[in-house]
């Protein structure tokens, strides 16, 4: 008798728990982009799509929904009226935690649920190829000397993952940055073409956007904000930190989630997203944009998130763009 009761209660404290265990989607998902379409973010959500439809990683239809404005603040309210909903996910950056510190956005990385990280684009640092800036050395010094006097080309807004890197490498290097001389372009073409022209000094944005510039001869690349040398057409190009200016500007992408989904919705993503990155499709796709793959689960993506959030509110107070 005594048996049947213990293994009775057993069976109601361990079955459940195997159950929660066991979640999956069970209906379409969403996964939402707070930009338009042809961006960055949505170039990775329908990466994503694409890989884990056609490998069947998911047995429901994906969905890419697009809810752009508001700088990523209508994103993230939709996302959010579907609260501990595993069935929601969103691509992000770093403009989660930039948007909330300069006061475009009341939502910041608490008010979503981390999943993980699934890759890091760093940004680069040229002249023209005329340019009387010969190397990342000359650059700095120049800057030193005067900060107004050199002027920097950056799309799309202030405060943005290459607005950020100029910060954290000029201060890195001990210069004033509320005398850094940033001009803001709508586009990255637009950046270019103002840096070709000579209208600016230096451009600094990912690295992909540089490398037809370089092979064609019309542009310098000087240094990576990278913790290591790129790959690929990059590999000559010399790191912040080989020159001694301990500066990485780091555009992760990452996955999160409507706040409060359980753990068992976090482990299943954690795990899909695990078997997404370690797929052939994916991994020519990072090689092919020079992006790094770092994969990270959900906890140490939140951790990530508060060190990153703390680190990007020091230099954009610098900057004179923290509200």
């Amino acid at each position: 008798m005594a048996f049947r009761y213990i293994a009775g209660f057993a069976a109601c404290v361990i079955f459940p728990a195997l159950a929660s265990a066991a979640w999956g989607p069970d209906r379409n998902v969403e996964i939402v982009v707070t930009t338009g379409p042809g961006g960055a973010q949505d170039r990775t959500a329908r990466t994503m799509q694409g890989i884990l439809q056609q490998r069947q990683m998911v047995a429901v239809p994906i969905t890419v929904i697009n809810k752009p404005g508001a700088g990523g603040v209508l994103g993230l309210v939709y996302m959010n009226q579907h609260l501990r909903d595993g069935h929601y996910l969103l691509t992000t950056s770093p403009t989660l935690l930039a948007n909330h510190i300069v006061g475009i956005s009341t939502l910041t990385y608490t008010d979503v649920t981390p999943i993980a990280q699934l890759f890091s684009e760093y940004v680069g640092f040229a002249v023209r190829a005329d340019s009387p800036i010969k190397s990342a050395r000359d650059l700095i010094e120049s800057v030193k000397k005067d900060p107004s006097a050199i002027s920097a080309a950056i799309s799309t807004s202030s405060g943005n993952h290459n607005h950020i890197a100029i910060g954290l490498v000029m201060k890195a290097a001990g210069v004033d940055l509320k005398r850094l001389k940033v001009v803001v372009f709508k586009g990255s073409s637009e950046s270019v073409t103002a840096a070709l022209g000579g209208h600016v000094d230096f451009l600094a944005t990912t690295a992909s956007n540089l490398v037809q510039l370089a092979a064609d001869g019309k542009m310098r690349v000087l240094a990576m904000a990278a913790p290591s040398r790129l790959a690929g057409p990059m590999a000559n190009v010399p790191t912040w930190r080989e020159l001694g200016i301990n500066a990485i500007g780091n555009n992760w992408r990452a996955v999160a989630g409507p706040k409060g989904m359980t753990a068992a919705q976090v482990e299943y993503w954690e795990d899909v997203l695990a078997r997404l990155v370690a797929t052939s499709e994916w991994k020519e796709d990072v090689e092919r944009n020079l992006w790094v793959g770092n994969f990270m689960r959900s906890a140490e993506c939140a951790a990530e998130y508060k060190r990153g959030y703390m680190e990007l509110k020091g230099v954009l107070t610098e900057l004179g763009l923290a509200k």
